[in-house]
């Protein structure tokens, strides 16, 4: 087993099979979407031509979603996965947030938590969207002064709880708009059915990975990772790589990898933060390059799979300095995709 470009093919990452960013974010399950100009370059980069305009389409349209979802974190989801998706990991995220809340010696009442998701959806109703200003400038007009960090809580957990999703793409900003604007209600299904799809969509995007893997992206408990990969039964095989056990999903992709692969990805992506055993394409040694103990992802260069340099996504030119300077690899095929576009990240 190749776990390295194993990870590339079913990550979208080489040889693409989709056409549209709706696809490929409904492949990956949750894609992660910290940083909010860049997530657009994490779903272009795998889709067979890359469009920021496309991108823009789905996202305004509602067909992709932004919300914080797994681990209370930002992820890009599919409209259509998000009613049994919000169902089954909410619970766990809002649990996550009340104990950073208490952390940071914050507490908010049911009774505040009402009055101003009710204040939040009045000010949308008006606007069709909004960004976290106008939310606190509606909360100004109604007598309610806050903080940022507080105002932050306050729209997490009105995503968590199903009353805000992503509004229109902004350039810079993130803005918000009722989930029932964007979001048909659909049949609710069992919690095993819930926990089946998810684990089918990580494996058929991140295989090869192990239960921790799992566990880690999806942020619920380890019981419920268990019996999400049971649910799967023998669609689920094992390979053992290194003294270390990893699922692959039956039929995920196995075949189509041509060394000479060169990646510039974002910070954040999911090639990285979607996993714990991140040291099968990253040396240890050059974690501090890619991720800081905080939690902080970088852009970096993947050569054949294996990250072995930074970049900067934000300049006219391309910068790249490699971990070896030894490394040498031609980059600019890759920056004139992401340049020439007309991608505006």
């Amino acid at each position: 087993m190749n776990p390295i470009a194993l990870r590339l093919l079913n990550q979208q990452l080489t040889n693409k099979q989709f056409a549209s960013p709706a696809e490929v974010v409904s492949h990956m399950g949750a894609l992660q979407a910290q940083d909010y100009r860049m997530m657009r370059w994490a779903v272009a980069m795998r889709t067979k031509k890359p469009s920021e305009e496309a991108f823009r389409k789905a996202y305004n349209s509602g067909q992709i979603l932004r919300l914080h979802l797994l681990r209370c974190t930002w992820q890009l989801i599919s409209a259509l996965d998000y009613n049994w998706m919000l169902e089954l990991c909410a619970p766990k995220s809002i649990a996550t947030l009340n104990g950073w809340m208490k952390s940071n010696k914050i507490s908010i009442s049911g009774e505040e938590q009402a009055s101003v998701r009710k204040i939040i959806e009045q000010s949308i109703g008006e606007k069709t969207d909004v960004t976290k200003e106008d939310i606190a400038d509606a909360l100004v007009r109604n007598g309610i002064h806050m903080d940022d960090h507080r105002i932050s809580y306050h729209i997490r957990m009105a995503e968590l709880t199903g009353s805000l999703v992503s509004g229109n793409l902004h350039p810079s900003k993130a803005t918000y708009c009722l989930a029932s604007q964007k979001v048909k209600t659909v049949a609710p299904i069992g919690r095993d059915e819930a926990l089946a799809r998810l684990t089918t969509k990580y494996f058929q995007s991140h295989s090869p990975a192990t239960l921790d893997d799992f566990v880690w992206w999806t942020g619920l408990n380890t019981g419920d990772c268990k019996r999400g990969i049971l649910l799967l039964g023998e669609k689920l095989r094992t390979e053992t790589w290194k003294d270390r056990h990893f699922y692959m999903l039956d039929g995920c992709r196995t075949h189509g990898f041509r060394k000479g692969c060169t990646l510039l990805l974002p910070p954040f992506d999911e090639y990285l933060i979607g996993y714990k055993s991140r040291d099968v394409v990253l040396a240890p040694e050059h974690s501090h390059h890619a991720h800081n103990k905080s939690g902080i992802f970088y852009p970096v260069i993947a050569s054949d799979g294996v990250i072995c340099g930074n970049w900067n996504p934000h300049q006219s030119t391309l910068h790249a300095t490699m971990f070896d300077p030894n490394t040498k690899i031609n980059l600019e095929k890759n920056w004139q995709e992401y340049c020439n576009q007309k991608l505006k990240w």
